[in-house]
C-alpha cells in the first residue's frame, strides 16, 4: 500500500526500524522505489505472521511441548506482533489522511 496523495509529499512509517531501533519514515509521493520496497516488505511480514500463527496453533495442540519451544515461539510471535503493529500504524495513519482529505472535499452542511 503506497502513500496517500500521489503528486504531493506525505510521511510514511516504514515497516522496519533503524539500527538504533527507532522508527524510520519516508517523505515522498508514495510512488518511488522505497515505497514499493516497503509495500513488498509489509506483504512478507504479514505473510510470515500468518504462517507463524498456523505453526503456533499446531505446536500448542501438541501435548509434549518443551519450555524451550514455547519460549522460542513466544519470541517469534512477539517479533511478528511488533511488525504487524507497525504495518497497522502506518496504514492507519495513511487511511486517516485519506479520510481527512475526502472530508475536506465535501460541502459543509449548514
Amino acid at each position: 500500500m503506497s502513500g496517500v496523495g500521489y503528486g504531493e509529499s506525505v510521511v510514511r512509517l516504514l515497516p522496519w526500524a533503524g539500527t538504533d531501533g527507532k522508527s524510520c519514515y519516508l517523505v515522498g509521493d508514495g510512488t518511488g522505489y522505497v515505497s514499493r520496497l516497503a509495500d513488498q516488505i509489509e506483504t512478507v511480514q504479514l505473510g510470515m505472521a500468518d504462517d507463524l500463527l498456523g505453526h503456533a496453533a499446531e505446536l500448542l495442540a501438541e501435548r509434549r511441548v518443551t519450555s524451550g519451544e514455547l519460549h522460542y515461539l513466544a519470541q517469534r510471535l512477539s517479533e511478528c506482533l511488533r511488525d504487524v503493529k507497525r504495518v497497522a500504524e502506518s496504514r492507519g495513519a495513511r487511511l486517516v489522511r485519506t479520510e481527512s482529505e475526502t472530508d475536506a472535499d465535501l460541502p459543509q452542511q449548514p
